[in-house]
């Protein structure tokens, strides 16, 4: 694969192109301002929410919307607000530090997250400047909460078969309908409501609490995150005001799937901070907790269950924050434009398919983190006294919200595809030149000596490769006809998703190392990640290739795959385990760098 910097990186691009480790933006590269930042947020998290969790928990919309106002008071609302509003405009890197650092705080952080994503940033990149004028100031210090109005009992995935209506009677909208599953309703001052305009155009509206003819539904009792208000929104003969309409007439489907690459990387921040929550939890748990007459965390098995979350921690942080510097690069070269925050969620958008990778990536690396944090606290993780029991509950509905996992696969291989075929991304000459080698004679070297992590970066390209054999196979298979072959579909997603994390670790990792700001167990977690990367691919890959060929093809491309996704020298997985645990235990949980 070409080696490249990030100057003018398109979505998806990694595929093809890989970045030199001195290009990416890495955990290690925050500013003090966004390191401040973070610790004044885990600073309130740890005065003022953890010691409140059981009241949160029982449900106190009085006291989460107080919370909410202190949070306010002090900035943490206001990350994303443009200054001329009142607000901090920080970088995305900085934004995404701080949705993770609120990973402690339980449903609170669903309750910010609500609120200064999908309910504020509507208004920031779509609003007139009424609107920003009118809302923003006031979102930005707590006075009053947002919320996001989108899916209706019948519309959760399939959200432009919404049925809710607006009709414009003279000078005022109209709106009918009910949505469902609504956070942060029950104190919620403004919703962000979509609805058809006379039942055909999918647009946004601005409807305040006080409309009249809006009403609340009563609280849903849920699985998981139950300190978080979810009500139903009732529109019966709702009047708002003309210039209520969010954006463009007939264009909300614009508003609604950009603003959900934002809440999806958010989420993938978020979620990677739980992750080394459920981590660090555990290893002190498990460190203090003695069975045979040792600690729980001298047996090799449980050091292997701390080992594996810290791998998913280090590729769910090496990728969200890749990404971060991604969205923050495309930002910064906006220059002078008429409409900068419109220009800058058309930036947001570019990398919807990296938004999509770390939102499934972070999501289902918490779940795998969560379970393995209840099974190292044992019965104790199954009782309400113990924080894994909340961690797993809350964990849940990750894959749910903000688009599902499967939707999100669907989003990652659709806009890879869409983009190869309009030409934008030379993923289809690339998928021909691969299969064209597959009856080459592998390159097995010069016996020169390796530059560091070269085996790595050998897999990784070999892993690229199987990508392109896959996807390729595929096309030709089944051509313009390849949607509803969703199986396929997201086969290739979960081969990219892995890829990209692999390729995040080792390049931050290689950055690392000649910043002379490597960690003592770097080298064992690329290595780990690869043979779980490898294996994995190997697996999927063999999957949608059975579903495209048969007879002497399959068993050509599965060779072929299998020479790609194979390891250069074998790796003791349980020795590197056991290391990893080792610092773990020196640091007190995860430290990166340590």
């Amino acid at each position: 694969m070409n080696s490249s910097t990030n100057n003018g990186t398109r979505g998806g691009s990694f595929l093809i192109d890989t970045p030199e480790p001195a290009d990416i933006f890495t955990p290690e590269d925050f500013s003090e301002e966004a390191l401040l930042l973070a610790q004044t947020t885990r600073e309130f998290v740890s005065n003022e929410i953890e010691p409140e969790l059981d009241r949160l928990e029982a449900k106190d919309n009085d006291f989460m919307v107080s919370l909410m106002k202190k949070a306010g008071e002090i900035g943490l609302l206001a990350a994303d607000v443009p200054e001329a509003y009142g607000g901090l405009n920080v970088a995305k890197s900085s934004s995404m530090l701080l949705a993770e650092s609120f990973c402690r705080s339980g449903s609170f952080a669903v309750t910010l997250g609500c609120h200064t994503g999908i309910g504020t940033l509507p208004i920031v990149y779509f609003g007139t400047d009424e609107q920003k004028k009118e809302w923003l100031p006031r979102l930005a210090t707590g006075e009053i909460i947002g919320a996001y109005a989108l899916t209706e009992q019948s519309s959760g995935s399939d959200a432009l078969s919404a049925k809710t209506t607006a009709v414009l009677e003279k000078d005022e909208w109209v709106l009918n309908g009910e949505k469902t599953f609504i956070t942060n309703a029950g104190f919620a001052g403004l919703f962000i409501v979509f609805a058809k305009i006379d039942g055909e155009q999918f647009s946004a509206f601005l409807i305040p609490r006080d409309a009249p003819g809006l009403s609340i539904g009563s609280e849903e009792h849920k699985m998981g995150i139950r300190g978080s208000s979810t009500c139903t929104l009732v529109l019966q003969e709702t009047r708002i005001p003309k210039a209520n309409l969010l954006g463009e007439a007939g264009r909300g489907h614009v508003i609604a799937f950009n603003i959900l690459n934002v809440g999806r990387f958010k989420l993938g921040a978020g979620a990677t901070g739980g992750v080394k929550m459920s981590l660090d939890e555990a290893l002190r748990y498990g460190r203090d907790r003695e069975q045979f007459g040792q600690p729980l965390t001298s047996f090799p098995l449980i050091q292997g269950k701390l080992a594996d979350m810290a791998v998913l921690a280090f590729a769910g942080e090496s990728a969200t924050y890749r990404t971060a510097g991604l969205l923050d690069e495309a930002i910064a070269a906006i220059g002078e434009v008429d409409d900068h925050d419109r220009a800058v969620i058309s930036a947001v958008e570019e990398f919807s398919i990296e938004c999509s990778i770390i939102k499934v990536l972070g999501s289902e690396a918490l779940d795998f983190a969560t379970d393995e944090c209840v099974q190292i606290f044992g019965g104790y993780g199954y009782v309400e006294d113990y924080p894994a029991e909340r961690y797993f509950r809350d964990a849940r509905i990750n894959r749910i919200y903000e688009g599902t996992n499967e939707i999100n696969r669907m989003v990652i291989t659709g806009t890879l595809l869409k983009r190869a075929m309009k030409g934008e991304l030379p993923l289809l000459a690339a998928a021909k030149q691969v299969q064209d080698a597959l009856l080459s004679v592998p390159d097995f070297g010069d016996g020169a000596e390796k530059p560091d992590f070269a085996d790595a970066i050998d897999l990784l390209d070999r892993m690229k490769k199987s990508i392109l054999l896959v996807s390729g196979v595929a096309a030709l298979k089944f051509g313009n006809k390849i949607q509803p072959e969703q199986e396929i579909l997201a086969w290739l997603a979960d081969m990219v998703i892995d890829c990209f994390a692999f390729e995040s670790a080792l390049l931050r990792a290689r950055k690392m190392v000649a910043g002379g700001n490597e960690a003592p167990m770097t080298r064992d977690l690329v290595d780990l990640l690869a043979v779980r990367t490898g294996h994995r691919m190997l697996q999927v890959g063999s999957e949608a290739l059975a579903r495209c060929s048969e007879g002497d093809d399959l068993r050509m491309q599965l060779a072929g795959l299998k020479r790609f996704t194979k390891l250069v020298e074998p790796i003791d997985t349980a020795a590197a385990r056991r290391r990893v645990a080792q610092v773990l235990l020196d640091n007190d949980g995860y430290r990166m760098p340590a």
